[in-house]
C-alpha cells in the first residue's frame, strides 16, 4: 500500500485512490465513497462504487482533508460498514426460523448515528427480527453506530435498501401490517401489535416522510403532556418496541 495513502485506524476510513479501489474490487462492504476531483482512476472507482451499491458523495477538498486527518487522500476516501448488510428476505427468514411473527423496525431517514445505534440496540433487546434503513439520508453501520449499539449491530440483521417505499410493499406482500408513528395517530397502548408488524420510526427533525406515511396501515402516537412536542427518535422507538413486547408476552401467557 502507498505509504501516502493509508487506512485511518480510528474512523474506519479508507484513504487514497488505490486503497479505495482495492477495497471495492475485493467486495468489502463499502457504505460511501467520498470524491473531490476527477481523472485517473476516479472514473473506475465511481463505476465500481455504483455497482456495489455504495453511495457516492462529491465533497470539497477541505472536507476531505478534515476526514483524512492529515493523510494524503488523492481526492478519494471511503467508509466501510462495521457489519454485513442483509436482504429483507433474510429478516423474514430469521423470524420464520424462530417460529415467531415478524417484528421489523423501519428507520425513515435516521441520520444521527447515535440514534440509529440506540435503536438497533433496543431492537436486539426487544427481540426484533431486523432493522431496515435507506441508503440515502440515513446513518449507516459505521463505527459510531456499532459502538452506540453496544455491539448489537453484529447480531441484528440490518437491510439497507435503495427504496424504502418499495421495501414496505415487500413487507406487506409478506403479510406484515405497517405501523407509523405520528402525533395524529391512535394511542399506542390501545393498538394491537401482536401480529406480524413493521414499525416505522421517523427522522429526528421531520418525522415520517409523506410517501412513507401513505404506505402505513396505522399511525400510533405517544402522549406528550409537557411543553416539548416531540421525543428523541431512539427514545420513542424504544417505547413503541416495548409496547409490542408487552403485548406479545401477554399473548404467550394466555
Amino acid at each position: 500500500m502507498d505509504n501516502k495513502a493509508k487506512r485511518q485506524g480510528g474512523g474506519g476510513l479508507i484513504v487514497g485512490r488505490n486503497p479505495v479501489l482495492e477495497a471495492l474490487k475485493s467486495g468489502r462492504p463499502i457504505d460511501c465513497v467520498y470524491i473531490c476531483g476527477e481523472g485517473g482512476s476516479v472514473g473506475l472507482i465511481k463505476k465500481l462504487a455504483k455497482e456495489s451499491g455504495a453511495v457516492i458523495k462529491q465533497v470539497s477538498r477541505q472536507k476531505l482533508d478534515e476526514m483524512a486527518g492529515g493523510a494524503s487522500h488523492q481526492g478519494v476516501a471511503a467508509s466501510g460498514a462495521c457489519a454485513e448488510y442483509c436482504g429483507i428476505s433474510d429478516i423474514l427468514r430469521h423470524a420464520e426460523e424462530k417460529g415467531e411473527k415478524p417484528f421489523v423496525i423501519i428507520c425513515d431517514e435516521i441520520e444521527d448515528p447515535h440514534n440509529l445505534g440506540a435503536i438497533i440496540r433496543t431492537a436486539e433487546c426487544a427481540g426484533a427480527h431486523g432493522v431496515i434503513i435507506p441508503k440515502r439520508r440515513s446513518a449507516s453501520l459505521n463505527e459510531t453506530v456499532f459502538k452506540t449499539s453496544a455491539g448489537a449491530a453484529a447480531w441484528v440483521p440490518v437491510a439497507r435498501v435503495s427504496n424504502l417505499a418499495a421495501a414496505i410493499d415487500e413487507l406487506k406482500s409478506a403479510g406484515l401490517w405497517i405501523y407509523g408513528t405520528d402525533a395524529s395517530g391512535e394511542d399506542y397502548s390501545k393498538t394491537d401489535l401482536r401480529g406480524p408488524i413493521g414499525l416505522v420510526i421517523g427522522s429526528e427533525g421531520f418525522g415520517i416522510g409523506k410517501l412513507i406515511a401513505e404506505k402505513c396501515d396505522f399511525m400510533l402516537k405517544l402522549p406528550l403532556n409537557g411543553k416539548i412536542t416531540s421525543l428523541n427518535a431512539s427514545v420513542a422507538a424504544g417505547i413503541f418496541m416495548y409496547e409490542a413486547v408487552r403485548q406479545r408476552s401477554a399473548e404467550e401467557q394466555i
